[in-house]
């Protein structure tokens, strides 16, 4: 077992002893400094359940099987710690965190690459499955080493700005979401678990999270008009909002 800083969590993990494995390789810049702190949890994989779950997903080899294992169990113990992941690409502008979520396919990563391209002070945070964690009373985007297919992910955690749904249309444009709207498309993106309590726990934190945290939907093209119909409407709305606030 290592220990690892995920999160705001220090989380034990065994990672086998392949040197390179993915989960050993994606999870280096997470290694604590201190391997000797006592562990929130720990996450291990013991043989017999790494070849139940390699006959169960046979498409996937015994190295991706550990990584997605590690993945699921993480997610698991993370709903105990007010956190949940999100299928999304993460990005931080100007010290916030910005979580752009789809389908596979829609084009979440493009859209992220778009931010990069056009504005400064942009840099990804996660590409697949960045946590969200309730931490000193407010929401944080925060990389993980459990990053999809390609390897984009820091160990941080950024307040978050605002979550966006995105579907593919020729026109650019973004509206912000009723809590009603918002529930189903955040479900299709996170794990429900089939465990009544952990699904408990995640609609606890759901309903905490569409009180606290903007969310919107972005109908986009492939553009660099795109991320800036993006980035000025979520900013347009939140000073409309506040000014009215106040």
């Amino acid at each position: 077992m290592e220990l690892f800083d995920i999160a705001g969590l220090k989380v034990a993990m065994n990672c086998r002893d392949k040197e390179d494995g993915l989960l050993r390789q994606r999870s280096r810049a997470y290694l604590a400094e201190n391997q000797s702190e006592a562990p929130d949890f720990s996450l291990d994989m013991p043989d017999d359940a790494l070849k139940t779950y390699a006959e169960k997903y046979n498409s996937l080899n015994l190295d991706e099987c550990h990584y997605v294992f590690m993945g699921e169990a993480f997610y698991t113990k993370l709903l105990k710690f007010d956190g949940l992941m999100l299928h999304a690409s993460c990005i931080e502008k100007d010290g916030m965190a910005y979580l752009f979520s789809a389908k596979s396919g829609v084009g979440k990563s493009t859209h992220t690459d778009l931010w990069i391209k056009t504005f400064d002070n942009v840099r990804m945070i996660n590409d697949d499955k960045p946590a969200i964690r309730y931490m000193n009373g407010r929401f944080y985007a925060c990389g993980t080493p459990f990053s999809g297919k390609h390897d984009k992910s820091i160990n941080c955690s950024v307040p978050i700005r605002a979550i966006i749904f995105i579907e593919r249309a020729k026109e650019n444009r973004i509206e912000r979401l009723t809590p009603d709207k918002a529930i189903p498309l955040f479900l299709s993106q996170t794990v429900r678990p089939v465990n009544a309590e952990y699904m408990s726990l995640v609609l606890e934190l759901l309903d905490r999270i569409l009180r606290e945290i903007p969310i919107y939907k972005l109908y986009c093209n492939i553009s660099r008009e795109a991320a800036l119909t993006a980035y000025n409407g979520i900013n347009d709305n939140l000073k409309e909002v506040d000014g009215n606030e106040n």
